[in-house]
């Protein structure tokens, strides 16, 4: 199929438009932008001056907060539908809740005797 619609020429000549255009709005950014010089400023963190560098290390009780948090998180994305679907799919679905629920319980169960979430 080499008529004037398709074939390589066809491919390639769109290409060149598409690398044209993509080239053309980056120069044209490039001429109408504000400032090529970074800002000055110190990011806004709630009114606060930074204390530590942004990138610097947490401590590692985080973890383990994070990982409650998330735990909770997933069990909101999965109680919600089974909210909605309940009573079309019975008992069964009751059943697998209060079993997943038991799992979360026993896995923040295990956290708190750890002592995860102490603060002192």
């Amino acid at each position: 199929m080499n008529g004037p619609v398709g074939g390589p020429t066809a491919a390639l000549s769109l290409l060149a438009v598409v690398l044209l255009a993509v080239g053309g709005l980056h120069g044209l950014s490039r001429l109408l932008r504000v400032s090529a010089q970074p800002l000055s400023a110190v990011p806004f963190g709630s009114g606060l001056e930074p204390a530590e560098h942004a990138v610097s290390r947490f401590h590692v009780r985080w973890y383990t907060v994070t990982m409650l948090f998330l735990a909770f998180d997933m069990e909101m994305v999965f109680m919600y539908p089974w909210t909605l679907v309940i009573s079309a799919v019975g008992p069964g679905a009751v059943i697998e809740m209060f079993v997943f629920l038991g799992i979360l319980f026993a896995g923040v169960t295990y956290a708190w005797r750890e002592g995860a979430l102490r603060w002192t």
